[in-house]
């Protein structure tokens, strides 16, 4: 191998010859070289970062795992006490709707509704149009088994509400309905219609119905209502009148003492006085009149008839 040598200039020039033991002692010394410009420049690199660095950071990074750890652990724990609440709920909610459903066949039965109207062994019943938009969110199973349970105790709870108004309703309307007799004991002395009156022995008209027994047992009302009159009046002597809405007014003279006061609400049943003779009366008995619309009608019919 010939190397030549030029000066800057380039007027000099040298030339010279390697053989082969040179050209391998030029070549170990020039990867020599590059070998220890390799070292050093990876010492200088080395040299220049943070000694501490590196154990810094793996010890800041264990007590982030461990604090990780820590907050999965306690999220695990929650989530199973949420779970467990959730189950209690779920059971509470269950033993809830099962209570609700024997209460609602047993109100429905009583009442002889229509079980097709309130049937509380079917699910209730929901419909509507095609939803427009629909979310991809599908919630977990558990979640949607307490808002079907949720549903089911809010139908159950509005249609027992239904029946409540329903009895409340029907039992106004059978307090109202005048029926049976204004007396516990006693009998009937005279009816309704025209008799020989006996104060003046001629024909008269009667406009009630007469039950006789003894003094001072109870009179009562034959349907539920308002006292309107509660004091004496000429003939009836010590009477009590009634006001039962929708036209009926019941009417009982000759007591012996009122037990009730104008404005007072009664219940089928309730003794409002006490028997007598008060008035124009030959002895103890009650005088009882119904008025339907202004105009007095037969008792009889309303005595005879079965009670709702």
């Amino acid at each position: 191998m010939k190397i030549i040598i030029v000066s800057d200039r380039g007027d000099r020039s040298y030339s010279f010859r390697l053989n082969r033991v040179s050209r391998y002692a030029v070549l170990l010394v020039l990867c020599a070289l590059i070998l220890a410009v390799v070292y050093l420049s990876y010492q200088s690199v080395f040299d220049k970062q943070d000694p501490v660095f590196s154990q810094q950071t793996s010890e800041t990074w264990a007590l982030k795992l461990a604090s990780q750890a820590d907050d999965i652990e306690q999220m695990r724990s929650t989530a199973k006490s949420d779970l467990h609440a959730l189950t209690v709920q779920l059971a509470d909610m269950k033993s809830r709707l099962l209570r609700l459903d024997a209460l609602g066949e047993r109100v429905a039965e009583a009442a002889e509704l229509d079980r097709g109207e309130f049937d509380f062994d079917a699910l209730p019943a929901v419909g509507g149009p095609q939803p427009t938009q629909e979310l991809d969110y599908q919630p977990p199973a558990f979640i949607e088994l307490m808002n079907q349970m949720s549903a089911d105790i809010k139908d159950r709870e509005q249609q027992l509400r239904i029946l409540d108004e329903i009895m409340i309703s029907r039992d106004q309307i059978n307090e109202r309905y005048i029926s049976g007799r204004p007396i516990v004991k006693g009998w009937m002395s005279s009816s309704f219609g025209h008799r020989t009156d006996p104060f003046t022995g001629r024909i008269a008209m009667h406009n009630g119905v007469d039950f006789a027994g003894k003094e001072g047992s109870s009179v009562i009302a034959v349907a539920g209502g308002v006292v309107t009159w509660a004091s004496r009046r000429s003939g009836y002597g010590n009477l009590v009148e009634i006001n039962h809405g929708n036209g009926y007014i019941t009417r009982y003279g000759h007591n012996a003492s009122i037990k009730a006061s104008v404005g007072d609400v009664v219940n089928k049943g309730d003794t409002i006085a006490l028997m007598g003779s008060t008035g124009r009366s030959t002895g103890p008995h009650v005088h009882y009149e119904v008025l339907k619309d202004g105009k007095k009608v037969d008792p009889a019919r309303y005595i005879y008839r079965a009670g709702r």
